[in-house]
């Protein structure tokens, strides 16, 4: 079957939109077509081992984004062959962290690649790097972005000396 969407986007709250369309904006820059939906790991479980089990027909990568307990990346993780970017959602007085220490502390056999709190964007750009590894035109762009990143570092260090906010030896 043909993978229509490349890359499905799930969180387990509304919520966490504001976090996880980062990801969503990283793949429209590399023209990665994208699904994304709320699929809850403690509010809708039936629903997430479906999408889990039938994901294979659909995506190439799957990027989960959860908050607090942080079930979400490492169910779906659990029920799928596909590789799984874990997004932990920072919530409430922990800042972040219990979501960090839930996606990234899976059971051997169970891999979840994880990043920073809040890092959807990296999680598109990793999402784009794995599609990138079979298809030419995305590795293509993936290249062309890291030039950019060189060329805007050396603009700042251009405009850093020509301000002369920090001095150089000669």
């Amino acid at each position: 079957m043909t993978k229509t969407k490349r890359v499905a986007i799930i969180m387990g709250s509304k919520t966490d939109l504001k976090v996880m369309s980062a990801a969503a904006e990283m793949l429209e820059e590399f023209k990665i077509p994208y699904h994304i939906e709320v699929v809850s790991a403690h509010r809708t479980p039936e629903k997430m081992f479906e999408f889990a089990r039938l994901a294979h027909e659909r995506f190439s990568v799957i990027i989960a984004g959860a908050g607090g307990a942080a079930h979400l990346p490492g169910m779906v993780a659990c029920l799928t062959t596909l590789p799984v970017i874990g997004v932990p959602v920072q919530l409430g007085t922990l800042k972040g962290m219990d979501a960090l220490l839930s996606v990234v502390q899976m059971p051997k056999g169970i891999p979840v690649a994880t990043v920073a709190i809040d890092n959807a964007a990296n999680a598109g750009l990793l999402a784009a790097r794995l599609i990138g590894m079979n298809d030419p035109k995305v590795q293509k762009k993936l290249q062309k972005f890291q030039d950019s990143q060189k060329k805007k570092v050396a603009a700042m260090n251009r405009d850093l000396r020509a301000s002369k906010k920090i001095k150089t030896k000669k």
